[in-house]
């Protein structure tokens, strides 16, 4: 039995009626929303998602409908209309859910609210207001959001600083830093205060338009009253100056607040390097490592990691090969990203004897191998014409890893094909099957056509009958 506390939410069109036909929305098949039990008091977070909702509607029919609706709000030009013969029963969460579901349609999000809050028995809460404020905010609709803010004010409803926090950084991203400030001055008004997320976003927009002095002067006023910068903190400014090409200032400012004992919840020279990668200054975030190494000093793995992506980036592998050895001889660790980074790398320029030793040494560490990480090196052989050995690797990899999953097995199709050996591919191919992958039709393709090249009729037969059981054709 449903709680008394429960609202029942019904997205049912009656039977009685025709079917409606909505403007840009397919309508060949009439939409049946069942009834829903919702509790309106609190929305449910992303992690519940996949537990039915209430007990009349299971989550692929729930998640269907706020869809429908979605679709309604983003493209019908009469959908207050449309949505008014729906008989929905509006509640906090399926406003909540359709808003964010139109996150890139301000206005449309803004008549959609409009139209719920004139439905009888619902009246929106703080979530749904803040969602539509972060809508018009990113879609800069900021006349129509600063309206619906003083709505909020008016029914004595408070904005949280993280609201603030996106509002400013949207005006920075657009280079409207007068407007951020202005913002960041009139929390205030609205009894919200400035936190340390708050000062970030306006330090955001500060360097974004390369105010590095009103930035440093923004932190300085963040300590005084009694904020404490965070790792944002720090790598915004960092991250600002490095994409000026101002290294200097950075490691000064790194340096003056370690004096003043604000010490970086990471290393500085990290955030030195992080600032240079994100810059583009490849060459100047390597002669830092360089040095780091030289001197005993090792990055963290977060950092490590990205400088490795980005020199693999631009096919210097032989160098983080190199590297890597060097840190992890200095004491580093490196995690599964790092060789999710390294395996596919050095697999791809043929270093199959590097790449296994990779592996090995990943499977040491004690993580079990992905098909990310061995399917380079299946690619790799295969492409030298190993044949027997990629299959045996395979066959090693099935027993000590986890499962192959559908695009291995479809680039083990296509490689046997390439190679000639159809044989084996069909045995993939009926491997695929009995463990409920369903292969492509390409792959279908490839090897019975190869089968019947290679004179092997029945077996081609006997893959044209699986295909037609499998796709009912």
């Amino acid at each position: 039995m449903i709680p008394s506390s429960s609202a029942l939410l019904i997205l049912l069109l009656r039977s009685s009626r025709k079917p409606i036909t909505f403007p840009s929305i397919s309508s060949t098949t009439p939409f049946l929303f069942q009834s829903l039990a919702t509790q309106t008091s609190k929305l449910p977070h992303d992690d519940d998602d996949h537990h039915h909702h209430g007990r009349g509607m299971p989550n692929d029919e729930y998640f269907a409908a706020i869809h429908h609706i979605s679709n309604i709000v983003r493209r019908d030009f009469y959908m207050e209309r449309t949505l008014q013969k729906m008989q929905i029963n509006v509640t906090s969460e399926l406003v909540y859910r359709v808003l964010r579901s139109c996150g890139k349609c301000g206005i449309e999000s803004f008549r959609f609210f409009n139209w719920a809050r004139n439905q009888p028995r619902y009246e929106p809460t703080t979530i749904e207001f803040e969602e539509l404020i972060k809508t018009l905010g990113r879609t800069r609709n900021w006349e129509t959001m600063w309206k619906v803010a003083e709505q909020m004010k008016k029914q004595e409803f408070s904005l949280t600083p993280e609201t603030f926090s996106m509002i400013i950084e949207s005006y920075g991203k657009h280079g409207l830093v007068d407007r951020a400030v202005e913002v960041f001055n009139r929390m205030k008004n609205f009894n919200c205060s400035q936190t340390t997320q708050v000062y970030n976003a306006l330090l955001y927009a500060l360097c974004e338009v390369k105010n590095f002095e009103g930035a440093y002067a923004l932190i300085r006023r963040m300590i005084r009253k009694g904020g404490v910068p965070d790792k944002s903190t720090f790598a915004i400014l960092v991250n600002g100056w490095c994409s000026a090409g101002k290294l200097r200032e950075a490691q000064e400012f790194l340096e003056e607040m370690s004096r003043k004992g604000y010490n970086p919840p990471v290393r500085g020279r990290d955030l030195l390097i992080d600032g240079l990668l994100n810059a583009g200054y490849l060459e100047s975030a390597k002669e830092l490592v360089r040095k780091m190494t030289k001197e005993g000093f090792l990055p963290d793995i977060e950092t490590f990691n990205s400088l490795l992506q980005a020199i693999c980036n631009t096919g210097e592998v032989d160098f983080c090969i190199d590297l890597f050895h060097d840190v992890c001889r200095l004491g580093l660790c490196p995690d599964i990203s790092t060789y999710k980074i390294m395996i596919p790398a050095v697999s791809k320029l043929g270093q199959i004897d590097e790449a296994f030793r990779l592996l090995h040494r990943s499977i040491e560490d004690g993580h079990k191998p992905f098909p990310s990480l061995y399917a380079p090196i299946l690619k790799a052989l295969f492409r030298r014409g190993q044949f027997d050995d990629a299959f045996s690797f395979f066959s090693d990899m099935k027993a000590q890893g986890h499962p192959p999953n559908r695009p291995v097995y479809t680039m083990l199709i296509r490689m046997c094909g390439r190679g000639g050996r159809f044989v084996e591919a069909a045995n993939y191919l009926v491997e695929m099957t009995e463990l409920n992958l369903s292969p492509k039709a390409q792959s279908f393709d490839v090897v019975t056509d190869g089968l019947k090249n290679c004179g092997k009729h029945d077996l081609a037969k006997r893959i044209e009958q699986l295909e037609i059981s499998l796709r009912g054709v």
